[in-house]
């Protein structure tokens, strides 16, 4: 080994979150040596995968596609529960849809066609799923149904998630520095041939064949979040890790790799407004409040902003942090009453909530923080006349019970709010990720300024461009970490085992 190295190995990952370890647990089933670098410590590995539910979007024709994937579902599960089917086509749809058609499309074809193939690849990773009854299923006479083309999330969520493939990692003999800060990707004429890091605060260099970038966006960076998304984004919570700060994009634009995506866009959601700066582990994504179809949102004036009704939940979330962001204030307070309060999801019932309940109305109107009760109790009453009772209401479809005569309209879910007592609950945005990054090919190549390969460098997750536009399918990101990793470390070791130049540094 050469005297300047630390390590030389063939792949070298960096990130350890989902996209990163499923890279390196590919590229070495596929008989490459790997290393991983983890700029967080041991106890905050994981990047944003750590703090996600573990919901996966994935495409699937029925119950046969899903028993490759929970093969423990019992009878009793089968035959009480309408799982649907969700085609690889409708994935594409919705990709289409929410992105106002800009996704692209090379991309979304493959992440929708290798979708399942990855769900049977996780699991024989030790990975294990379950249906998401509590989040995506409501029971319909005596059977439950689920919607929005989502069924199943990994048993313990993002935490599990990652602690079981930094398990299979270890037995597998791949190796994981922490506090392994990389700071820039060695590069020649020749390609890609490693990376300068920092452990510890020491410079140090790993020589590799290859290099897999898979650090995530740049969420957690408040400069680069300011330039890039807008004003006022600095005033947003960040939902998962603070280690996010855009590294890897940085890295692979300094040796000439292309821009791409939605750099001024990003995944944002309604968040605890006294949420910590940063995700919190131990919470999870227990601070994001995701049950506002069901009930409204007002601002400091008192009035609506937001069709909470124009679609299901799956396809809203992750823009109406935005909207929240632009409101007086950056908050807004969703209402509810009795009717609906059992629709609530878990996170409603955690303790650190900002919460107000009421018996009446006009009481609820003066514990509102920073809200205009009279403009409030006004709105209440022309929203209440403007709900079309005579549409039933169903919250397993869109069941166009909306409202008339409104500046803002609900399109789905509409009920008076009515019956106390009433709950309220304080939101402002909470930034998961960004949609801005680096472009791709179907290999995982990372593509250069004259739209060819940078020889032995590759990309997986958050910081692959061109997925997401505006908005996102729930379950949508865990799933493309997988497949975009899968496929970027088989790609990587075998570039690497076949690459017989040596690279002169």
């Amino acid at each position: 080994m050469s005297e300047n190295y630390l390590y030389e190995t063939d792949v070298l990952v960096i990130g350890s979150g989902n996209a990163g370890m499923c890279a390196a647990l590919s590229a070495r089933e596929n008989g490459a040596d790997v290393i991983v670098l983890e700029k967080a410590s041991k106890k905050e590995r994981g990047g944003n995968s750590a703090f996600s539910a573990g919901t996966m979007r994935f495409a699937y024709n029925g119950i046969e596609d899903l028993l490759k994937v929970v093969p423990n579902l019992t009878k009793e599960e089968i035959v009480n529960t309408d799982f649907g089917t969700y085609s690889t086509e409708q994935f594409i749809e919705d990709l289409i849809k929410v992105t106002q058609s800009r996704t692209d499309m090379d991309l979304a074809n493959i992440l929708a066609n290798e979708s399942l193939n990855t769900m049977v690849w996780l699991r024989s990773k030790e990975i294990r799923f379950v249906p998401i009854y509590g989040r995506q299923a409501f029971k319909v006479n005596g059977k439950f149904m689920f919607w929005g083309g989502l069924a199943i999330k990994i048993v313990g969520g993002g935490s599990k998630l990652i602690q079981t493939l930094h398990k299979s990692a270890v037995e597998g003999g791949i190796k994981v520095f922490y506090d392994a800060q990389a700071t820039s990707i060695l590069h020649n004429d020749g390609g890609v041939y490693g990376v300068e890091l920092k452990i510890n605060g020491k410079t140090v260099r790993m020589k590799s064949k290859t290099v897999i970038i898979a650090s995530g966006g740049f969420q957690a960076n408040t400069e680069m979040r300011t330039r890039y998304l807008g004003p006022n984004w600095e005033l947003a919570k960040v939902r998962g890790t603070r280690y996010n700060t855009g590294d890897g994009i940085r890295m692979a634009l300094d040796i000439g790799a292309r821009s791409y995506g939605h750099w001024s866009g990003c995944h944002a959601v309604g968040w605890d407004f006294n949420a910590p700066e940063y995700g919190d582990l131990a919470i999870g994504d227990g601070y994001q409040k995701h049950s506002y179809p069901f009930g409204i949102m007002v601002n400091a004036t008192g009035q609506r902003f937001v069709d909470e009704g124009e679609d299901f939940r799956n396809y809203t979330y992750a823009k109406f942090g935005k909207v929240i962001l632009e409101q007086p204030g950056q908050f807004a307070w969703q209402i509810f009453d009795q009717k609906v309060v059992h629709l609530l999801r878990d996170e409603y019932r955690i303790k650190q909530v900002t919460k107000v309940k009421a018996k009446t109305i006009e009481e609820l109107a003066q514990k509102l923080d920073d809200i205009d009760p009279t403009g409030f109790l006004e709105y209440i009453k022309k929203y209440n006349e403007a709900v079309q009772l005579e549409v039933p209401f169903n919250p397993n479809i869109k069941d166009g019970r909306g409202t008339v005569g409104l500046e803002v309209p609900k399109t789905n879910w509409a009920n008076t709010i009515d019956e106390g007592p009433f709950e309220a609950y304080k939101v402002t945005s909470g930034i998961t990720f960004t949609y801005g990054g680096v472009r791709i090919n179907e290999k995982s190549e990372v593509i250069n300024t004259f739209e060819k390969p940078i020889s032995g460098l590759y990309a997986a997750g958050e910081l692959v461009g061109g997925l997401f536009y505006f908005n996102y399918p729930d379950g949508s990101g865990l799933i493309a970490g997988s497949v975009f990793g899968r496929i970027a470390g088989e790609n990587a070791a075998k570039f690497a085992i076949t690459r017989t130049e040596e690279v002169k540094v």
